[in-house]
């Protein structure tokens, strides 16, 4: 495989682990085996998966309904209709066309591709990929005259674990049976511009869902894409709180017009300041009652009993799979903070 470009000088690098990857594809494959079956298919031994999601019956992919959205000249979404309204991108320019992330069935992303055909005034250049996640990642494929772009993890992550996890999911989901994956071939690090016809966009980290996340912002328009670095509740735990503060607060500083999320509605300029402050209050709420919890000595279990709406957020949005990753939040939180918290009893007692 040819070496990818590089497109900016690098730091001392960190890495996404080996184990987050599988945890990763497993919670993915799981549910889109739920999406596409017409039975309930167990996820894979060790799947983080809720019942909920798993149990969840809905139309095969050639039943699905794409929505399509114009948010401004030649700016379009797409958002499937068959996992947690996921959404991509699709810039028209006259020396060709950019693509920011691709959707999770190849049926989703060959609607993208007719509609480029029919619209598009050349080849599509450019695909983004915000982050490895296979539902932005699988149809990248579909796209094989077209650079590649992401950051560098995003390229790493795929190449390391890719494979070995598209076979899982191909057996656990017929619908993916025909999806190949294609690492990013022009990977960076730092803030860095593309330029293609009348359309200059800066590509930025924003980590905190996962390390590779990277938004889209169409200079001009001020358009933000975030992928998942902006959704209607934070999900941390392939990232960490802290990246995911940091990143939302990176956001309000670009002041974009507008914000495409990686999954749920478009959000305007005059609800996103309340938007991202109602996230970091969130991640605020979350961190402080699960330290509360681990030094009230209670168990793991009881963390369910910390509800979505006492922090802040809804419970409605992307059909209530919200909920879900509160769930994750709290677990993933718990479990790293739980050697460093010491229960008051614990506490009390070193001092006797």
């Amino acid at each position: 495989m040819a070496a990818a470009h590089y497109l900016c000088s690098t730091h001392p690098r960190p890495s996404i682990s080996s184990a987050e990857f599988p945890l990763t594809f497993a919670f993915r494959c799981a549910i889109l085996s739920a999406a596409s079956d017409t039975q309930d298919t167990a996820p894979p031994s060790g799947a983080c998966v809720a019942p909920a999601l798993s149990q969840r019956k809905r139309a095969p992919p050639c039943q699905a309904q794409m929505r399509r959205d114009r948010v401004a000249e030649d700016i379009y979404t797409f958002t499937s209709d068959l996992y947690a309204k996921v959404t991509a991108g699709v810039i028209l320019t006259p020396e060709g066309t950019i693509v920011i992330d691709t959707l999770p069935f190849p049926e989703e992303t060959r609607e993208m591709l007719s509609f480029i055909d029919e619209r598009g005034e050349g080849t599509v250049r450019y695909v983004i990929n915000t982050h490895y996640h296979s539902d932005h990642t699988n149809g990248t494929y579909l796209f094989p005259q077209a650079e590649v772009i992401a950051h560098r993890l995003c390229r790493e992550t795929l190449l390391r674990q890719g494979e070995q996890n598209l076979a899982t999911a191909r057996r656990h989901t017929p619908a993916l049976a025909e999806v190949e994956i294609r690492p990013p071939n022009i990977v960076f690090e730092r803030d860095t511009h593309i330029h293609l016809g009348d359309r200059s966009l800066l590509l930025t980290p924003l980590p905190g869902h996962t390390r590779d996340c990277i938004g889209v912002l169409v200079e001009g328009d001020r358009i933000l894409f975030s992928g998942d670095a902006m959704l209607p509740v934070p999900h941390i735990v392939w990232g960490s709180l802290e990246d995911s503060a940091r990143s939302l607060q990176a956001i309000r500083t670009l002041k974009p017009e507008s914000v495409i999320q990686g999954h749920g509605q478009l959000l305007l300029r005059g609800e996103l300041a309340l938007e991202i402050e109602s996230s970091l209050e969130y991640l605020r709420c979350i961190k402080a009652r699960v330290q509360r919890h681990i030094k009230e000595g209670a168990p793991e279990s009881a963390l369910l009993a910390i509800d979505i709406e006492a922090c802040g957020k809804s419970r409605v949005p992307l059909d209530g799979l919200v909920q879900q990753l509160h769930r994750d939040n709290l677990l993933a939180i718990y479990h790293r903070l739980a050697d460093t918290v010491k229960p008051d009893r614990e506490t009390k007692a070193q001092t006797v």
